[in-house]
């Protein structure tokens, strides 16, 4: 039996909400949750239950606690889900905010149901996704989602990363899932993890998607590489 995503939708606009729940529900691999209007809700909502969501479309202008601090609490308190940004603003600032604060896509009201549909499917099985929008944005050196300086040449070197961890974090930017890596590079699944992790400590990264960044800012990867 196919395992179910399950997911939260956070959005004070009913008649929108409603209809995302309706798209949603006619997936097979996809169940909600909940349904919420509001940041307070969804909160008190995730303090009350064990069975967390593995995603979040959150929806950034709401009343009480809006996207963007609902977000960041989440990220602290339950880092296991994953949040996609569903929101009608579509400016560099917005995209870049959401991602630092812990976001791991970023997708505009106006997409078609088909993309956030594969969105919600490449975030439960890779852990982040970009298009090539939020990848220029982040390219472009507005975002630093460790919350700490970033670190620049003098402090970056060649030898920071092992080779392994370098041919890893690129896969990782190309958006392949750990199983895809293990296959590419003839290692074990677990191995893939362990290199992960190891990244994930050595950049001072809170997730997939600050590795993206540290690989981009350090000039690991080439923005070119990554263009869909």
């Amino acid at each position: 039996m196919e395992e179910k995503i399950k997911i939260i939708i956070a959005d004070d606009e009913l008649l929108f909400q409603q209809g995302i729940s309706f798209i949603l529900r006619r997936e097979g691999n996809i169940e909600i949750s909940k349904e919420v209007n509001d940041g307070k809700q969804l909160m008190d909502f995730l303090n009350s239950v064990d069975d967390l969501p593995d995603i979040i479309l959150m929806d950034l202008k709401m009343p009480f606690l809006n996207g963007v601090e609902a977000t960041k609490l989440i990220s602290k308190k339950f880092p296991t889900i994953k949040i996609i940004a569903l929101t009608s603003y579509n400016t560099d600032s917005f995209i870049a905010n959401m991602i630092q604060v812990g976001a791991v896509s970023y997708l505009v009201k106006n997409a078609t149901p088909a993309e956030m549909i594969e969105t919600i499917n490449e975030v439960y099985h890779k852990g982040f996704y970009y298009n090539e929008s939020v990848l220029k944005v982040i390219n472009s050196g507005l975002i630093n989602t460790s919350g700490k300086p970033k670190l620049i040449k003098s402090i970056y070197t060649d030898d920071f990363l092992t080779n392994r961890e370098k041919e890893i974090l690129k896969l990782i930017c190309l958006q392949h899932s750990t199983t895809e890596i293990a296959d590419k590079i003839f290692i074990s699944p677990r191995t893939v993890e362990g290199h992960r992790n190891s990244l994930l400590l050595k950049t001072e990264s809170r997730n997939m998607a600050g590795l993206v960044v540290f690989a981009l800012q350090n000039k690991i990867i080439a923005f070119d590489d990554l263009s869909l």
